[in-house]
């Protein structure tokens, strides 16, 4: 999972312009460059994001062939439990047919049941299965989504991670399903990424607030990849760092690319009282995709994506498991 290939960086944004004004950056130092790779090659995967039922998929996979907007994975964030059956099936044909990852969010959290801590100043225990019966509600849904031909599962628990990863193990769930951590619970430092990595994690979503010197950091302990909002929903900050991606890259590797939107209003858990806003959304954020693209491309940085329909993490460091 490792080269040595991407270490240079292309064009930056206004270099040549800030150059003849005397105004240019810093060289940039070959030792912060990512040296890993996704398995079978590529530094950079894409991910959609907030894909909450087949009509808001319909609409991503539509838009993405308008505007030419490669995609590896799309995500869901309401849960296997708000999508029916019928529902599942259908999302996973459509996907299927396209060789894209699907993913979908297991089961209780913490922000949906009776608990008032995330309601505190201190936020509690955020998104985290409050006690056992919310631990079997997600190994339900993730035994479920799996019968159902989804591949990846989005968690929101270490607990429910590492009996994911158990449930994996021993094969209760396919071999092959990657389990995906969610930006909400998301590692902030070299040391809490690796234990996600060991505890099952097959690709991490962090903050969207790291700096450029964060990523390099983890980098120097972990190859797993890592997943990153290039712009996120108000409720993650909202920040947006479009001009950034390529460094990004350059640092992360191997990165999913995470088309979010920002001024939007939350759309979890979703239901048809929510649909004009959620398809209208899930348009936008296949444009937002584009824009990302379009500015790679202007830099000459837009090579080295990973091949289409490749989802597999590589290998991996974990905890040894109890026998």
């Amino acid at each position: 999972m490792t080269t040595d290939a991407s270490a240079t960086a292309a064009r930056r944004p206004g270099e040549r312009a800030l150059a003849e004004l005397g105004l240019g950056a810093p060289a940039l130092d070959p030792a912060d460059a990512s040296p890993h790779t996704f398995p079978g090659g590529g530094r950079w995967r894409t991910e959609v994001p907030s894909c909450e039922g087949p009509e808001a998929l319909a609409v991503i996979l539509k838009e993405a062939s308008r505007l030419d907007v490669p995609i590896h994975r799309i995500s869901q964030g309401s849960g296997v439990w708000m999508l029916s059956d019928a529902e599942i099936t259908e999302m996973v044909e459509a996907t299927g047919e396209r060789d894209i990852e699907l993913c979908l969010f297991t089961g209780p959290r913490g922000t949906w049941d009776i608990g008032g801590s995330t309601r505190t100043d201190s936020r509690g225990g955020g998104l985290r299965a409050r006690g056992h019966d919310a631990v079997a509600g997600c190994v339900e849904d993730a035994v479920r989504a799996t019968e159902l031909g989804v591949k990846c599962l989005l968690v929101a628990d270490e607990g429910v991670l590492w009996t994911l990863h158990r449930a994996r193990a021993a094969g209760i769930l396919p071999a092959d399903t990657t389990l995906k951590v969610s930006a909400l619970i998301g590692p902030v430092n070299p040391a809490s990424y690796a234990v996600y990595e060991r505890l099952g994690a097959d690709s991490l979503n962090v903050p969207s607030d790291l700096t450029l010197d964060h990523l390099t950091e983890i980098r120097r302990v972990s190859g797993a990849p890592m997943d990153m909002y290039i712009e996120a929903p108000d409720d993650l900050g909202g920040y947006i760092r479009m001009y950034e991606v390529a460094e990004l890259i350059r640092r992360g590797a191997p990165l999913y690319l995470k088309f979010g939107l920002s001024k939007a209003p939350g759309i979890y858990p979703y239901g048809h009282h929510m649909r004009d806003l959620t398809l209208s959304t899930a348009r936008e954020r296949v444009r937002r995709g584009r824009l990302a693209l379009d500015l790679l491309a202007r830099h000459g940085a837009d090579g080295d994506m990973a091949p289409l329909g490749s989802r597999l993490p590589g290998e991996l460091n974990r905890f040894d498991i109890p026998a």
